[in-house]
């Protein structure tokens, strides 16, 4: 059995998650296997027919006051105490910042390994076998896990969704009693940015900013453009990050976040090797710099060699047109 760990936040399911059950019932399929999705929290079972569309067969919810807000190591706990019960073969986190953190300490409470923020999963000769970039994406490992269960993080915006599954599956309600008694974190307050977009890993375009946006006000120029397109979020390069322009949760590259949207719009940014290795993965690269020499460029799909500050404007104006109309 596949056993899919589903991220929900604001009451919502998110969009990587879905990815991740997507993939695992492809795989399932080849391996004839059944794929249950987990969740933690009360209130949620709206998301059941969503879930079973999006390749679930059953849903699992695991329900507690223990489990109200996200704790790493109350989470691994009842997580690891479900792939015992039902004898899960492979668990599928999203590569998010939960997933990131969750994964590898469920992989230590089993005694297994973690293949992490994978860009490909097949089945060879009855087995998974994973593919995840290394060495900031110049190269690419294949591996298989040699304990089970196969525990692994999927990068976000990569596996294609799926929603033709149908919308009726098994449900299982679990109230969870609070048996953990080790010392745990908690979260005692959520500080959210003001505006807060949405993080750029799972974002489907990225309009980023670097050196050449010369100061932090001038970020809202990146932020304009993503309230008029659906599903982007603000990046920026290092440089910018150091500068203090912007947080360090926007940062796209090598000490940053690796990101694979549909289109990355980079502004102002030269394109060093770091900042290419966050962002190498997208599938359309728009590049706006005054320097037509700028690394960036030799990647790009398009460039365009002139002053950001000129350019926004007329991008701003003609989405305005196509997105508004």
């Amino acid at each position: 059995m596949f056993l899919v760990f589903i991220e929900i936040r604001e009451g919502k399911v998110k969009k990587s998650s879905l990815e991740a059950l997507a993939e695992a019932r492809r795989r399932a399929e080849e391996l004839g296997w059944p794929v249950a999705a987990a969740i933690f929290g009360s209130g949620l079972e709206v998301q059941a027919p969503l879930l079973f569309s999006h390749g679930a067969n059953k849903v699992v919810f695991l329900e507690g006051e223990s489990l109200a807000d996200y704790s790493p190591e109350v989470y691994a706990f009842h997580l690891a105490e479900l792939i015992k019960e039902i004898q899960a073969e492979a668990v599928f986190f999203a590569a998010t910042a939960m997933g990131r953190d969750l994964a590898p300490r469920l992989a230590a409470r089993l005694g297994v390994s973690l293949a992490s923020d994978c860009t490909k999963v097949s089945v060879v000769n009855g087995d998974l076998e994973f593919v995840r970039p290394i060495y900031a994406g110049k190269a690419f490992l294949t591996l298989r896990l040699k304990n089970k269960p196969r525990v692994a993080t999927l990068r976000p915006n990569v596996f294609p969704l799926a929603s033709d599954f149908g919308q009726e599956g098994e449900v299982s309600r679990r109230q969870v009693q609070a048996t953990y008694s080790r010392p745990a974190s908690r979260v005692t307050e959520v500080l959210r940015e003001e505006g807060a977009e949405l993080d750029v890993t799972e974002a489907e375009v990225v309009v980023s900013g670097g050196r050449g946006m010369k100061a932090a006000e001038n970020f809202n120029l990146l932020r304009e453009l993503c309230r008029l397109i659906p599903r982007s979020a603000v990046g920026a390069s290092r440089s910018a990050v150091d500068s203090g322009w912007i947080g360090h949760q926007h940062q796209v590259g090598q000490t940053g976040k690796t990101v694979c949207p549909n289109l990355y719009l980079a502004f102002g940014i030269s394109g060093a090797i770091q900042h290419l290795a966050g962002m190498s993965g997208s599938k359309v690269v728009v590049a706006v710099n005054k320097d037509p020499e700028a690394p960036i460029f030799k990647i790009a799909d398009l460039g365009v060699v002139a002053d950001l500050f000129q350019v926004i404007p007329h991008l701003q104006a003609e989405l305005k047109k196509v997105l508004t109309e």
